[in-house]
């Protein structure tokens, strides 16, 4: 449903309180106390048979007495009766309910699921916020529909969680310090509002600056994703997810399903929408207060700006060396840097503090500094390019005045745009130049701990939201052989086998152009034989069984190396199949596989594993391999679909990317076999939703590339949806690479379209330069002389699910775009506004008539109901288009220079 009606939730004209009450310390009469003490600026209607006024206002005795249809109806009955009462108001024309009432299944218990399908069956078309609810509070209108114990201030930080004890425990905290909310709103069930709605629903909000989000579970992955994604490029997203344990390894047959548990996957996730992940309720207030100060600049830099320099390093300015030293322990625990002093800067601080200053980065002031001293060394450092923010340490002593130093930082801060942090050590002494930081906005820390912790929240979000700007580089890709990897799927499920043997898992890998070693089936030691004697000689050749009941073959003694003659092969072989048919008696066992053992000493052994999550579907693993790498654990889950870009990222979170990145005497491994081999991996998982598990283990890397050495790859067969599309199982929607085509022109030429790629960028931008000033500004409504890189990254990497732009090949040049038709649909997806942009030189040929049709037929598809777009008046040649389409015409209510045309599809009934 997302963000429909949500407006009725948020922003009621009208509230009815079913089951308000007089009792004191009832649920009733608190929500009643809170509604009309808030200030909201309508009416107020309180329903209860029992009394003819509550709060000073008329109290109705039922739902059809009411005076008029609220917006917005707050419910408080027994659970047995909420049903009722919602088909009540659901009758009487209510659009949003807000259910506090408890007791709809979450235990699990029958009765309880019972009421949840007669709440929702009563609901209808109304949305529901709940059950089981704190409530939800709006404090710049005065809506305090909650039942919380104090009265949120006013600001423009928006707080969701699931729990209402969480949402108290927030509000209670950052009103004592002065911060304030936008919107604090408990989801509870989230039988209907859940994270996506309210992400989608607060992305578009100008009063709402960050977004938090207590999470326990989020119910629909891909509606989540595509929210987060959107709202996290408009503005910081941070989220604490409880309950981190691995549920899903519980039972697994694969590494990656050992080492992909849940929590593993939230993190992704959260990486890939751009998000900010905190892991308990400090972190979590640290991160409210960074977000309500001014740090948050250094996470929304520019694109220029955030395309250099690595953003961790941190000049650490302190009146006690001993602080400074944990600070930097802290800092560099967390994975940040300290900041490289240039000669200039050291040259300065010279020159204003006492000889026995430290003379390095952390900058020790001395304890008698004043406040003097203070300005004086932070106006050199916040002017040394090598920090990219600074740390100021105050600890009290007894000849200064940590008043007067903390006055002195804010006069410097107010004059420079670089990030400042602040810690003033002890409690009575300290309390008032906290106050005064907090008053300007200036992020301030009980500890130096505390505070680097608050600077890498905001390295992290940077970092997190320069993998979306970032654009992965064209290159040619080579298709995989899809029909052969179809017929070896399909020819183990026919056989009833979960496990693809070791050679036709190998084959998979080979089709998607992962390099493989040399690897032959043999049934018997005798066929072990002949298939040593194929290898070249001074192979050295490993004899692996050949097993579907056999998981880990070499923690049963199921693999024998470094083998030299075809004799030693077929002993090998005997002997093995002998020994492990006593030990396994009710295993199957196939024979052998026989492969060349590949010789690359230097080289790593790595992991890439695929393995399907419950909650976002298919999941990538990737990092440290070989027998010890559940012990190891060294290795990160992504989501799929992967590209150059998010391939690399996933790489340098391992410990292992150090090893690999070279060092001493030792050479860098080929990082573009190694993201290759996780970019085929992720869509293996697009292309087959029989594929539930993969492993490739060790996949050996090394400065000549990468080997897969042994994989296994468990099937099991789709559903009938999976089947029609498997890549809709995805938490992303990949490339549809389904809708690739040509749109035939006026004189019969073809031209090749498809949708838009993240490495389209670069096209998009030769294209705006190429294009004519008067198109430019037709297409964007206002002059621009060339693309931005911020925005050619935005209008490249759009999100499948929401969004689709078509773009039309250059015949004469494969790498240039000469034409793109955008689509951009609203949350709930109903409605859709398009935008057309062709080059000067193709205009003319039927090609802008072609790639709107393509357009249309893509929204009637989606189920679009309608299509707009806004046309300067001037532009007579789109008009004429669009009336020829069918389009209807009426001037903008907003500008009068502007045309605004529609298109309704008859899919819209």
């Amino acid at each position: 449903m997302s963000v429909r009606d949500l407006d009725y939730l948020f922003k009621p004209a009208s509230i009815a309180l079913i089951g308000a009450s007089k009792r004191p310390g009832s649920v009733g009469a608190v929500l009643a106390r809170n509604l009309f003490a808030g200030g909201f600026d309508g009416p107020i209607m309180p329903v209860n048979p029992h009394h003819t006024a509550i709060g000073g206002s008329l109290a109705w005795p039922d739902i059809a007495s009411l005076p008029m249809t609220p917006d917005l109806a707050v419910v408080a009955t027994p659970a047995d009766a909420v049903p009722g009462v919602v088909a009540d108001l659901r009758d009487k024309g209510c659009r949003a309910v807000c259910v506090i009432t408890a007791g709809f299944g979450e235990g699990g218990d029958a009765e309880g699921e019972a009421r949840r399908a007669a709440l929702l069956e009563a609901a209808g078309p109304m949305r529901v916020l709940g059950p089981n609810v704190l409530g939800l509070m709006v404090p710049g209108m005065g809506l305090n529909a909650s039942f919380a114990h104090r009265d949120p201030l006013p600001g423009d930080l928006a707080f969701i969680a699931q729990s209402g004890a969480m949402l108290t425990s927030v509000l209670d905290w950052a009103t004592g310090r002065g911060i304030g909310f936008s919107h604090l709103v408990s989801l509870g069930d989230k039988i209907d509002v859940d994270f996506g709605d309210m992400l989608n629903y607060l992305a578009t909000d100008p009063k709402v600056r960050a977004i938090l989000l207590y999470i326990e579970a989020i119910g629909d992955a891909a509606k989540f994703m595509s929210a987060a994604r959107a709202a996290a490029r408009t503005k910081p997203v941070v989220a604490i997810k409880a309950g981190r344990v691995a549920e899903g390894a519980k039972a697994a047959s694969s590494h990656t399903g050992a080492l992909a548990g849940s929590d593993a996957v939230y993190d992704a996730a959260f990486r890939r929408a751009g998000m900010l992940r905190v892991y308990d309720m400090r972190e979590l207030f640290d991160a409210v207060q960074t977000l309500s100060s001014e740090l948050r600049r250094m996470g929304t830099l520019g694109a220029a700006e955030a395309m250099t320099g690595p953003g961790d390093r941190l000049a650490i300015l302190s009146n006690g060396g001993g602080i400074g030293v944990l600070a930097t322990d802290s800092l560099i625990e967390q994975g940040g840097q300290l900041a490289a002093l240039s000669p200039a800067t050291i040259e300065r601080l010279n020159g204003c503090l006492p000889p026995t200053w430290s003379k390095a980065n952390p900058v020790d002031i001395i304890g008698d500094a004043p406040g003097s001293r203070y300005s004086e060394a932070l106006e050199a450092l916040l002017e040394d390019d090598g920090a990219d923010a600074v740390l100021v340490l105050n600890c009290p002593t007894a000849i200064s005045d940590s008043m007067e130093a903390a006055e002195a930082v804010l006069k410097v801060a107010a004059g420079h745009k670089r990030p400042i942090l602040t810690s003033w050590l002890g409690d009575g002494s300290a309390q008032p130049s906290r106050r005064r930081f907090v008053e300007s906005r200036v992020p301030t820390y009980f500890t130096a701990e505390e505070a680097v912790r608050g600077f890498m929240h905001v390295v992290r979000y940077r970092r997190n939201q320069m993998n979306l700007m970032q654009v992965p580089a064209a290159k040619a890709e080579v298709a995989p052989d899809r029909d052969m990897v179809r017929g070896l799927i399909d020819r183990a499920l026919a056989e009833n086998r979960p496990w693809l043997s070791e050679v036709e898992a190998k084959q998979v890998l080979q089709a998607y152009g992962i390099p493989i070693a040399r690897t032959e089936i043999a049934r018997s030691p005798e066929q072990a034989e002949a298939a040593a004697r194929g290898f070249s000689m001074g192979d050295l050749v490993a004899v692996k069984i050949l097993s579907p009941d056999i998981t880990h073959k070499s923690d049963v003694g199921g693999v024998v190396l470094n083998l030299t003659t075809p004799q030693q092969v077929r002993e090998a072989t005997a002997q093995m199949m002998e020994r492990l048919s006593i030990e396994f008696p009710g295993a199957r066992i196939d024979g052998v596989t026989v492969q060349q053992m590949v010789r690359r000493p230097k080289a790593h052994e790595l992991i890439v594993g695929l393995n399907e999550d419950p909650q976002f579907g298919p999941v990538v693993l990737f990092g440290k391999g070989g027998k010890e790498v559940e012990i190891v654990g060294d290795t990160v889950t992504a989501l799929p679909p992967l590209n150059d870009v998010l391939a690399q990222a996933v790489i340098e979170e391992t410990a292992v990317y150090r090893l690999l990145k070279g060092y001493r005497d030792e050479p860098a491994v080929d990082f573009e076999a190694i993201r290759n081999a996780l970019i085929q991996v992720s869509r293996i998982a697009a292309d087959f939703a029989e594929i539930k598990e993969l492993d490739i283990n060790p996949l050996i890397a090394d400065a000549q590339g990468v080997i897969a050495l042994d994989a296994r790859i468990r099937v099991a067969a789709a559903t009938a949806a999976e089947a029609d599309d498997p890549s809709a199982r995805l938490a992303i929607r990949p490339y549809p690479r389904h809708l690739e085509g040509t749109v035939a022109l006026q004189d019969g030429r073809q031209v090749a379209i498809r949708p838009i790629r993240p490495e389209d960028a670069g096209a998009l931008q030769v294209l705006v330069a190429r294009s004519d000033a008067q198109d430019i500004r037709f297409r964007f409504l206002h002059t621009m002389k060339d693309l931005p890189d911020r925005l050619a990254a935005r209008l490249s990497q759009i999100d499948y699910a929401r969004e689709m732009a078509f773009v039309a090949i250059d015949p004469d040049d494969d790498q240039a775009v000469i034409g793109v038709a955008r689509l951009i649909a609203d949350a709930d997806g109903t409605q859709a506004e398009y935008s057309i942009l062709l080059r000067k030189d193709h205009q003319g040929e039927g090609l802008g008539y072609a790639m709107m049709n393509r357009l249309i037929e893509f929204a009637r598809a989606r189920g679009i109901g309608l299509i707009y777009g806004d046309v300067l008046d001037e532009n007579e040649p789109m008009l004429s288009m669009c009336a020829d389409l069918g389009f209807k015409r009426a001037p903008h209510e907003d500008d009068a220079s502007v045309q605004r045309v529609t298109l309704k599809l008859a899919s819209d009934g």
